[in-house]
């Protein structure tokens, strides 16, 4: 009797667990607190910068040691070992995929630019490729860490290759009007980091990388985000009321970029088969506001920065609202559990 009675209690609290777990333990208040300090460090970054405290030439210098020795150090501390990336398929698929959902998205940012009335000379192809790309690096990465953990990284760097290769070529091929494409760009210490990576693993020599040398390059890593998204909100407070705002372009970027592209690489998620990994990189990526690199773009092309500009401040401020709440009802929809703090 009594081994009946504990055994019915025992079936009802493992059933409140499992109801928790189906029906979402994360919630949007959970969200907030675990990604907030990215937004944090975003606002210190802009406070910093408005009181003078970080000044515009010191942007450079940090960004380059970011770029070419902290990022790539990080990037290759979390793909070394990483068992899912022993999969081709699984690498081609992940490359593929983060360059098409960019073309899809850049589409359907031409769509709703013409919808809103914006035309070819006037900043529609600026408003498509800065309302189609996220923010897939810098801001993303702490999220899918601090969500996923560390295992989700290797997919995340793999997709961000195959968006940067979309970037560099049909990004730069819409916003010039040319054909020629300047695949030297993709040089860079994050694929660069990414391809030695992928070689290791490929030849299982990735478990060799031990020792001194393998913590130093961990201890560099470890700084990069921290620095690259202080860094970054410095940035945002220079484009922070340099233009006049257009609200046709910042209501048609929300809607691009935090309603409509969400909702195509959730679907995507669901409904392709992909590692699960992979479905997690892919909730953060449809959370993330637009991504700073299309104002540089703009600027070297021959495009609109004043609309990349608003895209990207319109987008990153609303991503604050609706950020947890794509990320919460994402990972219920898709059946993911996020490993939270």
């Amino acid at each position: 009797m009594e081994s009946a009675v504990t055994e019915s209690a025992d079936s009802k609290l493992a059933g409140k667990r499992v109801g928790r777990e189906l029906g979402g333990v994360i919630s949007p208040g959970t969200v907030i607190a675990s990604v907030l300090p990215v937004y944090v460090l975003m606002l210190a970054g802009a406070v910093s910068r408005r009181v003078g405290l970080i000044r515009r030439e010191h942007d450079e210098g940090v960004m380059r040691v970011i770029y070419s020795m902290m990022f790539p150090c990080f990037i290759l501390d979390k793909i070394l070992g990483s068992e899912v990336l022993r999969s081709g398929p699984v690498v081609i698929g992940t490359l593929a995929l983060g360059f098409g959902l960019i073309v899809v998205s850049i589409f359907i940012g031409l769509g709703i630019g013409r919808l809103f009335g914006l035309e070819r000379g006037t900043g529609m192809r600026t408003f498509a490729l800065s309302a189609g790309c996220q923010n897939f690096g810098f801001t993303a990465t702490p999220v899918v860490e601090i969500l996923w953990g560390a295992a989700a990284l290797p997919l995340l760097f793999i997709h961000n290759i195959g968006v940067e290769i979309c970037i560099w070529s049909v990004g730069v091929m819409m916003m010039s009007g040319q054909r020629k494409v300047i695949w030297r760009r993709l040089l860079n210490g994050p694929v660069v980091a990414v391809t030695i990576g992928l070689v290791l693993v490929a030849l299982g020599l990735d478990h060799e990388v031990t020792g001194a040398g393998r913590k130093a390059m961990s201890m560099i890593g470890l700084g990069t985000f921290p620095l690259a998204i202080f860094i970054t909100g410095c940035m945002i407070m220079d484009l922070v009321g340099k233009e006049r705002p257009n609200w046709r372009v910042m209501s048609g970027a929300a809607l691009v970029r935090l309603v409509l592209c969400p909702a195509l690489i959730l679907c995507v998620a669901k409904f392709f088969p992909m590692p699960n990994e992979l479905r997690q990189v892919m909730v953060v990526q449809a959370a993330m506001p637009a991504g700073l690199s299309t104002i540089i773009l703009a600027r070297l092309y021959d495009g609109r920065p004043a609309v990349a500009v608003q895209v990207v401040i319109v987008t990153t401020l609303l991503s604050l609202l609706t950020l947890p709440w794509i990320i919460t009802w994402g990972s219920a929809w898709i059946g993911l559990k996020p490993v939270l703090p």
